[in-house]
């Protein structure tokens, strides 16, 4: 939900809310009262009743300033009819006699009534029999000069007080309700955006204490969500970069202390071979050359190591496009193996390919960054190759879901124990740890990876090794 949206509902809610508890207050209020206390309570009774009333105390006003109007017959039924409506009751006396009355009164009562009647400031309800009378005495001088008084009463049910208890309960009911209403919205809508926000203080800090492993939930309003999540992607996007920055560096160092192991032997080979030159040790022509390719072959070793090196750095931080394409995956073996065989055959290897697949299958990859790996494994079986007649067997096979690429070669194999280690950085056997950067089956697994492959490794004892790779079909 939007912020704005749930301040319009919050605000409407706070009256809303109150409204309709007060109606149903209300309701039961007027169910009880008509129930058990017996009172009706409309709002046109209580108009009709007002309006009665009302007409009684303008006539009561004009008999008082014309009391002739006593003797006029239409008066009196007028009176009296508008008294019957809501049963009131009225007594004429003259000179302390009843002349006329509409219900016979005791004298007891009529005592009393006057003694109401005479109170201005509170008038107390007289009890006449069961009924409670609210009475208003009107001074007449009538035609003889005598003095009478007209007594006029109105029956005192429960409807006033119970209107009046009733109008206090909704009162009460709208007021209480309001305030309950806007603590309660106020608290949750409140809590909506305090709760999140303290969660981004928390992250926050931590964030702030180095710590990058602490998430930012979404939550809260759409609003306060875009901030979380944009904060979210800031943090991991940190987080990346600090990863970075720490590979980085771990490269650095290794590419140091790799640079300063590997280079060592050609160096040392190198300086060796310039001071016999330069000390004349090697005098004859052929010597001089036999030293001079040899240093250039210690020249070439080092300018492979290093370029191996700077690949894998790259590899390893992933600073290397890869160009995806849809190929057919024997043709693109069979170009690779052509490529290689020269070379393989001036070394006495021998390399084929076994296809045993039922139909054309394809692959997306990096022709350049595959063709590399095929290259580096190839090296690999040659510098490890100790037959006469070396071998190199390309199996191609199939999976429901992939491609298996088996690489054998019948070279002097490796432990079972060193399987799980020959595809780590600079990992080389004891039997051969000169030869190489120990970068080659490194960079095949880093250049397998980026294509969402598999590579692991079969050792066959004496007989060799098998390098296994699995490609996703296309």
């Amino acid at each position: 939900m939007r912020l704005k949206k749930r301040l319009i509902l919050a605000n409407a809610a706070t009256v809303i809310i109150p409204l309709i508890i007060t109606v149903l207050i209300a309701l039961a209020a007027f169910f009880i009262f008509g129930k058990f206390l017996g009172s009706e309570i409309s709002f046109e009774k209580y108009q009709r009743e007002s309006m009665i009333k009302f007409e009684l105390i303008k006539e009561a006003n004009a008999l008082s300033r014309s009391p002739e109007l006593l003797e006029d017959k239409g008066f009196n039924n007028y009176l009296q009819e508008t008294l019957s409506e809501i049963k009131g009751e009225y007594v004429l006396i003259k000179d302390e006699h009843v002349i006329h009355s509409s219900k016979n009164f005791s004298k007891i009562d009529l005592a009393k009534c006057l003694e109401a009647g005479k109170t201005i400031t509170r008038r107390e309800p007289v009890l006449i029999g069961e009924k409670s009378y609210s009475v208003q005495v009107i001074d007449l001088t009538l035609k003889e000069g005598s003095r009478g008084s007209l007594l006029l009463l109105d029956p005192v049910d429960n409807f006033a007080s119970s209107f009046t208890s009733l109008l206090l309960i909704v009162i009460i009911s709208f007021i209480l309700t309001f305030v309950l209403t806007n603590i309660t919205i106020s608290y949750q809508f409140s809590r909506s955006i305090i709760r999140p926000l303290l969660t981004l203080q928390s992250a926050a800090a931590e964030i702030t204490l180095g710590n990058l492993n602490y998430p930012i939930v979404e939550e809260g309003d759409q609003e306060i969500q875009a901030l979380c999540r944009d904060l979210e992607l800031m943090r991991i996007k940190l987080k990346d970069s600090v990863h970075t920055q720490l590979k980085y560096e771990d490269n650095r160092k290794m590419l140091i202390s790799s640079i300063s192991h590997d280079l060592k032997t050609p160096v040392t080979s190198i300086k060796g071979y310039v001071e016999g030159i330069l000390d004349g040790i090697a005098s004859h022509p052929d010597k001089v050359e036999r030293y001079l390719m040899t240093i250039a072959s210690k020249a070439h070793q080092m300018d492979q190591m290093i370029d191996d090196l700077l690949l894998y750095a790259k590899l390893d931080l992933n600073q290397i496009p890869y160009n995806f394409e849809k190929l057919d995956i024997e043709q693109y073996l069979l170009l690779c193996l052509h490529e290689s065989e020269p070379e393989l055959e001036l070394k006495q290897i021998k390399i084929a390919l076994h296809n045993e697949l039922d139909q054309k299958r394809y692959v997306s990859i990096d022709r350049e960054r595959m063709k590399r790996v095929f290259i580096n494994i190839f090296d690999n079986s040659c510098k490890y190759m100790d037959k006469d007649r070396g071998e190199i067997n390309v199996f191609l096979r199939e999976t429901l879901t992939s491609v298996i690429i088996e690489l054998r070669d019948n070279g002097l194999g490796i432990n079972e124990g060193d399987l799980s280690r020959i595809f780590d950085r600079f990992y080389r056997s004891d039997v051969a740890r000169s030869k190489g950067s120990g970068l080659g089956l490194a960079i095949a697994k880093q250049i397998i990876e980026g294509h969402k492959g598999r590579v692991w490794a079969v050792s066959h004892g004496t007989e060799g090794i098998s390098i296994m790779i699995s490609l996703s079909k296309s």
